[in-house]
C-alpha cells in the first residue's frame, strides 16, 4: 500500500471515529433532557430563548387598548428582520422545547379571530409567510365583527398558519364555578372538532387570568397555554404559563418595542405561589429561586403594580431566593410584577400576573 492510500485510510478511520463520538455525545445529552424532563429537574442553561408577542386588532382605533395601526405592525415586522431575528414556527414548541436557543426568535400570537385581523393582517403575513397562532374563542365565530370558520379554515391551510383555543366564551374563567368552566372548555373542543377535525394543541388563558385548578385542568388537554405576564420563554418556563408581550397603540411605540425585541430570559428554578389566583391571600407571599449560575443577580429591579399603583417593589435576598414584599393589597381584577436585570449590558426580564377575586 502506497503512502497516499495509508493517509487516506488513517483520515477515513479519524472520520469514523469522530463522527462515532459525535453519535454518542448526542445521544447522550438526549438521555440527559429526557431524564431531566422527566423528572421535572431544572437546569441553568445558556437560551436566548424565545419572545412571543402578542396582538388583537389591526387598524381599528376605537379600541387603542387591544388596537395596532397596521404601518406600525409592519414597522415593528421590519425592525425584526433588522435585527437579524427569525420568527419562530410554532410546531416547534412540541418539537423542540426542551433544547436551548442559540440566537432568540419571535413567535407572532393574535388572540379572538377579529375580522380585522383577517382583512388587514393576514394579506401581509399571508405575503410575508410570517408564522404565527391565531387563538379564536368558538362563541364569537361568525358573529359581527368576527371571523368566520370558512375563514379560519382558508387560514389554517397554511403550512406557518396555527390555530388555539381562546375558550368557548372568553369569559373570565377564574369568575366561574368548576361546573361551568369545564363546560365552557370542552365546549370549545367540541366544536374545534367538528369544524377542524381536531383541537389545537396551543391554549390562551382569555385576559391571561387562571387558577392552579385551571391551568392542572388545561395541561391535561393542550401541550402549551399562554398567559398574558410579559417575560421570554426559555426551557426552565412552565409549558402551560407561557409569557407573551401584549402590543398596542398605547404601549407600541417603536422605540419602547425595540427594547423589548431585545431583552433576554431571566431564567429562575422555582416561583411561588404556584397559584396565580388571589382569594384570601391578599396580599401574596412572592418569593423566587434563582440559578446559582446566573451572574449579577443583585442588580435586580422588580417593579408592582399593588395599593395605588405602579412602585418599586421592596424584595430582600436570601443566597438566590429573591422575596418580594407588597406595599399593599393588590386591586380587583389583576395584579403584576416585572423583574429586569443588566446582566453585563444584556437586559433579562420576568413578568407575573396575579387574578384577584372581587372580595
Amino acid at each position: 500500500m502506497c503512502i497516499r492510500d495509508r493517509t487516506m485510510s488513517v483520515k477515513k478511520i479519524l472520520s469514523l471515529v469522530a463522527s462515532t463520538i459525535k453519535f454518542f455525545i448526542i445521544i447522550m445529552l438526549f438521555a440527559i433532557n429526557s431524564k431531566a424532563e422527566e423528572n421535572n429537574i431544572k437546569y441553568y442553561s445558556e437560551d436566548s430563548g424565545i419572545l412571543s408577542l402578542m396582538y388583537h386588532r389591526f387598524d381599528e382605533n376605537k379600541y387603542p387598548s387591544t388596537n395596532i395601526q397596521m404601518d406600525i405592525f409592519k414597522e415593528q415586522m421590519s425592525i425584526i428582520n433588522t435585527l437579524n431575528y427569525k420568527f419562530y414556527d410554532p410546531q416547534y414548541l412540541q418539537k423542540k422545547f426542551n433544547i436551548a436557543k442559540n440566537k432568540k426568535e419571535i413567535l407572532i400570537t393574535i388572540d379572538d379571530a377579529f375580522l380585522s385581523f383577517y382583512k388587514i393582517a393576514w394579506p401581509y403575513l399571508k405575503r410575508e409567510k410570517i408564522p404565527f397562532i391565531l387563538f379564536v374563542s368558538t362563541e364569537t365565530i361568525g358573529k359581527t365583527g368576527y371571523m368566520s370558520w370558512q375563514q379560519i379554515k382558508e387560514i389554517e391551510k397554511e403550512p406557518y398558519a396555527y390555530i388555539g383555543n381562546h375558550s368557548h366564551s372568553h369569559d373570565y374563567l377564574v369568575d366561574l364555578d368548576t361546573e361551568n368552566f369545564l363546560s365552557d372548555i370542552n365546549t370549545s373542543i367540541k366544536i374545534f372538532n367538528q369544524h377542524l377535525g381536531y383541537n389545537p394543541i396551543f391554549f390562551s388563558y382569555p385576559f391571561g387570568e387562571y387558577s392552579k385548578t385551571i391551568k392542572d385542568f388545561i395541561s391535561k388537554n393542550f401541550d402549551f397555554a399562554f398567559g398574558q405576564h410579559s417575560g421570554v420563554i426559555d426551557i426552565n418556563k412552565d409549558p402551560h404559563e407561557l409569557p407573551r408581550f401584549p402590543i398596542n397603540e398605547k404601549y407600541g411605540d417603536l422605540e419602547r418595542f425595540k427594547f423589548l425585541i431585545n431583552l433576554s430570559p431571566l431564567q429562575y428554578k422555582s416561583l411561588n405561589p404556584e397559584d396565580k389566583y388571589i382569594a384570601n391571600n391578599n396580599p401574596p407571599k412572592l418569593s423566587v429561586e434563582f440559578f446559582e449560575n446566573q451572574k449579577n443577580i443583585e442588580n435586580i429591579n422588580c417593579f408592582s403594580d399593588e395599593g395605588s399603583g405602579w412602585d418599586k417593589s421592596n424584595i430582600t435576598f436570601n443566597k438566590n431566593i429573591l422575596k418580594l414584599n407588597f406595599r399593599e393589597k393588590f386591586t380587583f381584577r389583576r395584579g403584576r410584577v416585572n423583574c429586569s436585570l443588566n446582566d453585563n449590558g444584556i437586559w433579562r426580564w420576568f413578568g407575573v400576573q396575579f387574578s384577584v377575586n372581587q372580595n
